[in-house]
């Protein structure tokens, strides 16, 4: 994902951070997964909870949120590629893993929290 396009949905997803926190927050002190996955896209996709529709919120992006696990067991991570996939994962602390599918193609992007 070009820098342009990050900055973009960084901004694009701004107002939706504290529903974010909150999502991913609940899903952590849940012991849901240790590795939660926000699928940022804008068709439609059958993976994770819809937190947000574009449509609704009047804005540009429909966001999910997902787990490590689902990506697995729907094959969008094969399985020899979770080990590789948790080395790169950030502290979810300090940011959301967002799983970006725009006209780009689709994106892994750590977005910070904050």
């Amino acid at each position: 994902m070009s820098t342009t396009k990050y900055i973009q949905l960084e901004e694009d997803i701004k107002l939706y951070r504290p529903i974010m926190a909150k999502a991913m927050d609940a899903v952590l002190d849940q012991e849901v997964t240790k590795y939660p996955i926000f699928v940022i896209h804008q068709q439609e996709v059958e993976i994770g909870v819809k937190l947000i529709d574009a449509e609704q919120s009047g804005g540009l992006w429909t966001i999910h949120i997902s787990t490590l696990e689902e990506f697995v067991s729907k094959q969008i991570i094969e399985e020899e590629k979770v080990d590789s996939f948790r080395d790169v994962f950030k502290s979810t602390d300090h940011y959301f893993c967002c799983f970006v599918l725009s006209e780009l193609g689709a994106n892994f992007v750590f977005i910070p929290r904050q």
